[in-house]
């Protein structure tokens, strides 16, 4: 079975794990720190902070912007983790509509949706596609209303020839398993502010104010330490780090290898009137972390190319359908009528040309049902 995605993974990554387990330092430590610094240079960021999730990472990023109850307005079309983390916060989900054709969030519904309870807006990078952030701050900047990008997928996206997490006050990533930058697990969340990042430092370790590895990096070991606010056990490990170390730098050649099958999916379904492909706006640079089609009868594809060996995904399920944000604002027309007809075909970097080829063989095989 063809997966939908794979992490790119060689013996690079066991030969970086090398130097934790030598040394025994495998908690948060100088890899960790090596790994920040060598990410918030490849985005462009003044820093980053190494946390053991990207739900993580948006949980700490909205606590840090003062999100304390109130509402949080994010796309109806995103995982689950974007609107839990306002939940932790104790903020209610607003959803907003997204954009048919990138499953972006739309500008202007967001507008639509700001209530005089609108603490942040969460915008998510569907895909690698960058949102218009720039249409986002001009409605959120002058109401004094956060922006905490969810940048999930979006690990080398550009937006404007910029990197994302080098852009905005604050930016998530996720290291999952699936994802470009693949550590099992794991988040980072870059920002443009200092006095941000040193908070967040403390809070990602319990509100410690210096952290096991600062205070073993003197002439001494120092077992003291205070504690002012309330934290959470967020933080990454050495070994995480390490392996992200190694995914970082194969990152451009893994998102070329995506970008090129991208390419090769599109070109062979041009003249296929049945399947929409994935846009790509002038202002972004996608860093393809999947290749979603929108076809009039997706189930019935699913089923035919599993018949054929290949694994198909649905990203998502929309958060107003799951029972637990059953009591959220969604009047999202767009979502609700595109998410019946995405379907998620295979793509990462180790996927063959063989693979691919029998991918499209098998897409353009299909006898298409009538809409």
């Amino acid at each position: 079975m063809i997966p939908v995605f794979r992490p790119w993974f060689d013996n690079e990554e066991l030969d970086a794990l090398r130097e934790p387990f030598a040394t025994g330092w495998i908690g948060m430590g100088p890899k960790t720190k090596q790994f920040e610094d060598e990410f918030a240079a490849y985005v462009g960021a003044a820093d980053a902070v190494a946390v053991n999730s990207a739900t993580s990472a948006l949980h700490l990023a909205l606590h840090v912007v003062g999100v304390t109850g109130g509402e949080v307005i994010c796309p109806a079309l995103t995982f689950a983790s974007t609107a839990l983390a306002a939940v932790y916060c104790g903020a209610r989900p607003v959803f907003a509509d997204v954009d048919p054709e990138t499953l972006c969030l739309d500008p202007a519904d967001v507008e639509r949706k700001i209530t005089p309870q609108t603490k942040a807006l969460i915008p998510v990078h569907y895909g690698g596609h960058a949102c218009d952030l720039d249409a986002l701050r001009d409605i959120a900047e002058p109401r004094g209303i956060a922006i905490v990008e969810d940048a999930a997928h979006a690990c080398g996206s550009e937006y404007k020839g910029r990197k994302v997490g080098g852009l905005g006050p604050l930016t998530c990533f996720s290291f999952h398993a699936v994802k470009n930058l693949a550590c099992g697990d794991g988040g980072m969340i870059t920002t443009t502010d200092g006095a941000i990042a040193g908070r967040l430092r403390k809070l990602r370790w319990l509100g410690i104010d210096a952290d096991t590895w600062k205070r073993a990096s003197g002439k001494a070991y120092s077992w003291y330490y205070e504690i002012d606010e309330l934290g959470w056990k967020y933080h990454m490990n050495d070994i995480t780090a390490a392996i992200g170390l190694v995914q970082l730098s194969k990152l451009d050649r893994g998102n070329a290898r995506r970008r090129e099958v991208a390419a090769r999916y599109s070109e062979s379904f041009a003249d296929l009137d049945w399947v929409e492909t994935p846009v790509e706006r002038p202002y972004t640079r996608s860093a393809c972390h999947n290749y979603v089609i929108k076809v009039p009868c997706r189930d019935e594809l699913q089923d035919f190319l599993r018949a054929r060996e290949i694994a198909t995904g649905v990203h998502y399920l929309p958060l107003h359908h799951h029972p637990i944000f059953a009591h959220c604002s969604a009047d999202v027309p767009a979502t609700d009528l595109v998410w019946k007809r995405i379907l998620t075909l295979p793509l990462f970097p180790g996927l063959t040309d063989q693979e691919v080829e029998h991918v499209i063989a098998s897409v353009r095989g299909f006898p298409q049902a009538s809409p």
